[in-house]
């Protein structure tokens, strides 16, 4: 399988530039105490759109012919990839058909709508996405660009390492929240091309622990039923990120929801900034396993921002 080169991401975090921000790296010497190591935090919480999605959709955009730009893009999401696209397809002039289950976020069906996207509804489930996706592609010939087991999206987020390690090359370990495995998979081969030594680990809810189960037993084990606050994670491990996974990443910890919680508590109130519940699983996974990163540097990617406060969990 070819994956993309170190020139090929580099390429990519040249082409996005008009559609992201160089996001900071913050610390905080009040949760290095606590964790009992060094912490440097990437914030895509900073991003465009409050969220990594940003720079995946917008490579995948990008990439487009121009007959494919005319006819405007297509996706199924209930969160940050659909308001990421959205926005990739407004500032390249171009339509946007986002298909959205009816129970997403008000929050960030607002997103997309603010952005151009027009949004066509379905129900609930996976299936409902899928099919409703199909007949919007048939009726408009939008490209599909799906939000995280595609090639240009995996390239883009890649982009996030990058930056990440240019900007802080010492790290001994990086972690990153894992869902679908883009943003994971994209870190785990960029930390693979810089420094072969860095460790990458992915944190992950407890109840929706797919990609943990599949990354031991050696092949993908579908998500079923998952139930955690972390509501970007929900999804099932994608194929290609899988096997970026396989090659490249070190290990899948696990966090609990009151875990999580306490992440982000800890966060929001020693950083004063604002991160989703997904975005704290790493953070919960490295205070809940603290001997494995005594003394460490570690780079901890914050993905997004984009918290429902109707529902706040703290």
């Amino acid at each position: 399988m070819n994956f993309p080169t170190l020139s090929d991401i580099r390429a990519a975090h040249d082409r996005i530039q008009p559609f992201i921000h160089r996001t900071p790296i913050l610390t905080s010497t009040a949760i290095n105490e606590i964790a009992g190591c060094e912490i440097f935090f990437k914030c895509e919480n900073f991003q465009k759109v409050g969220a990594f999605k940003a720079r995946g959709a917008a490579n995948a955009v990008m990439k487009l012919t121009p007959e494919e730009r005319a006819k405007g893009v297509a996706t199924h999401s209930s969160g940050n990839h659909a308001a990421a696209l959205a926005r990739a397809a407004s500032v390249a002039g171009i339509p946007s058909y986002i298909v959205m289950p009816s129970n997403a976020p008000e929050i960030k069906k607002k997103a997309v709508k603010g952005y151009g996207g027009e949004i066509i509804e379905c129900e609930p489930n996976l299936k409902a996405r899928e099919t409703t996706l199909e007949s919007v592609v048939a009726r408009t010939g939008a490209t599909f660009i799906p939000p995280y087991d595609f090639m240009d999206v995996i390239e883009g987020q890649a982009t996030c390492a990058l930056e990440l390690l240019e900007d802080q090359p010492d790290l001994e370990i990086v972690m990153a929240p894992v869902g679908g495995g883009g943003l994971l998979g994209g870190t785990a081969l960029t930390a693979h091309y810089l420094n072969p030594e860095i460790k990458v680990i992915a944190g992950e809810p407890t109840g929706a622990d797919d990609a943990f189960r599949s990354f031991h037993a050696g092949e993908i084990i579908p998500q079923t039923d998952p139930n955690t606050i972390a509501d970007g994670l929900l999804t099932s491990l994608g194929k290609l990120n899988f096997e970026l996974i396989k090659h490249y990443v070190e290990d899948i910890l696990l966090a609990t929801d009151p875990q999580i919680i306490d992440a982000m508590r800890l966060v929001y109130e020693r950083m004063k900034i604002v991160i989703e519940p997904s975005c704290a699983v790493p953070l919960a996974a490295l205070l809940a396993n603290k001997d494995r990163f005594a003394g460490k540097k570690v780079g901890i990617i914050l993905s997004g921002g984009n918290v429902d406060l109707e529902k706040l969990p703290l």
